[in-house]
């Protein structure tokens, strides 16, 4: 469900009240926990966690005049969505994160290449995705980022 939001504030206050508060504590975990450098922003249509053209000039190759993204989250039809690209190309990253999604109390995991849904809003591991949010450093991101578009 893209929007026409351009600020995160907008996102949120335009999503229907059971979903207000979920999404705002998905936010505050990541900003608490995101390291020093990346920016929040709309990008693509949702929150977007991003590397800002003043730190990484290139921006995204797939559109250069995009910022390097690197996490979003999003309110769709039928679920939360968390959007984490390390967990895409980084395959350490992914082993840890399949890991420590098996602790008890996780529900099944419902994951696409870089997508985590939650489709049962009570089970969302905020614990784990503040983990998740801090386990990569903008340098890191800007290396793996590169490392791999030059091995394509």
């Amino acid at each position: 469900m893209k929007t026409a939001a351009n600020t995160s504030d907008e996102y949120i206050n335009s999503l229907p009240d059971d979903r207000k508060q979920l999404m705002n504590k998905l936010r505050e975990t990541i900003l608490d926990n995101l390291p020093t450098g990346f920016v929040e922003t709309i990008n693509y249509g949702m929150i977007g966690y991003v590397v800002p053209h003043s730190i990484y000039p290139n921006g995204y190759h797939c559109n250069p005049k995009l910022p390097l993204p690197f996490m979003s989250i999003a309110s769709q039809k039928n679920f939360i969505a968390v959007y984490h690209m390390g967990l895409y190309i980084d395959q350490k990253l992914m082993n840890w994160f399949l890991q420590e999604y098996q602790n008890p109390g996780n529900a099944k995991l419902d994951m696409g290449k870089s997508c985590l849904r939650f489709k049962k809003m009570d089970q969302i591991p905020f614990e784990l995705i503040a983990a998740l949010s801090k386990k990569v450093s903008v340098k890191e991101w800007i290396e793996t980022y590169e490392k791999t578009l030059k091995g394509k």
